[in-house]
């Protein structure tokens, strides 16, 4: 079997009726069952029937988002015979990384996204910030303009190196309206506003990162069994108090996903499994490392594929 790692989708990848045909697969119906009973509500039902106003909640999308990624982990290595060398996630991923890592409990995991969920969501006032994702500057370009578009904490900052050419900025409302000016002025193929309800991954959000290091302080966090490569670093960590930093200024700081996919091939990984809803991070890997292999899971047909991909 090649030597192969496990990364899970960010917000965003949800979508009403996901699953829905991996709902009778045992081992998918007992993770759903766990999750309802972690979050005292029919988790299954919002994910199957929505309505998507409901799924799409923040408090809402978070777990739901998690529970298809565990469940589809669990099905992988349950099929698979053989647990990945590392795991990484996006943003939001990381939680689904560390509960297959071992370093966090599902039904914790649960509850934790719900809250920062809803930290994220109180952190900023309604309709203050924004985010956008701009495709094809440098990185460095890209920060440049952020600085000259920022004035104290009416700010702007990269959020997330997505891929090459695709970085998503993150702050006010009106420092990302004045930054895409910039970019596009500095030309940019496209700036596209993203529909959000709060701008993750920059200092803004510190009032949410306070709030979920307290309720981490509450909860047993334990060594990772697998490697985790992580947001804030783009480098493997297992130790706890790896973990408790590396959530902690995941809310505050940008996704180094490029750093961190080069890592994961710097380091031996052939293939890069996307466990969860949706093919966001397939396509984004495929820009990053094209010599890695790829594939997704996310129903039994994708799941085949996926187990012949790492044959």
């Amino acid at each position: 079997m090649k030597k192969y790692a496990v990364v899970f989708p960010g917000q965003g990848s949800q979508s009403v009726g996901m699953f829905a045909s991996f709902m009778d697969n045992e081992i998918v119906a007992q993770t759903y069952a766990q999750a309802n009973e972690a979050l005292g509500y029919d988790l299954k039902a919002v994910t199957l029937n929505g309505p998507e106003s409901e799924l799409n909640k923040t408090e809402v999308t978070q777990p739901a988002i998690l529970c298809a990624s565990v469940a589809a982990y669990r099905v992988l290595t349950a099929k698979a015979g053989a647990l990945p060398a590392a795991l990484a996630g996006h943003s939001l991923g990381e939680y689904s990384a560390l509960v297959a890592a071992g370093a966090l409990d599902f039904a914790d995991a649960l509850r934790l996204v719900r809250l920062r969920g809803q930290a994220m969501q109180e952190a900023v006032p309604a309709g203050t910030g924004a985010m956008a994702a701009v495709l094809g500057l440098e990185d460095e370009q890209i920060k440049d303009i952020c600085r000259q578009a920022s004035s104290g904490l009416d700010a702007v900052w990269a959020a997330n190196f997505n891929s090459p050419g695709q970085v998503v900025v993150s702050g006010t409302k009106d420092a990302v309206t004045r930054a895409t000016v910039l970019f596009e002025h500095a030309g940019a193929k496209r700036v596209v506003p993203l529909a959000v309800s709060a701008p993750s991954h920059c200092p803004l959000m510190q009032p949410a990162a306070d709030k979920l290091k307290a309720a981490l302080e509450e909860l047993e966090v334990k060594e990772a069994s697998i490697p985790v490569y992580c947001n804030a670093f783009a480098r493997p960590i297992t130790h706890r108090e790896d973990v408790l930093n590396a959530l902690i200024l995941q809310l505050t700081g940008p996704v180094r996903w490029v750093e961190t996919v080069q890592a994961l091939k710097a380091d031996g990984i052939e293939v890069l499994v996307e466990a969860g809803p949706g093919k966001v991070l397939c396509g984004l890997n495929r820009r990053i490392e094209r010599s890695l292999g790829s594939a997704n899971v996310q129903d039994q047909d994708s799941l085949t594929k996926a187990l012949e991909t790492l044959v």
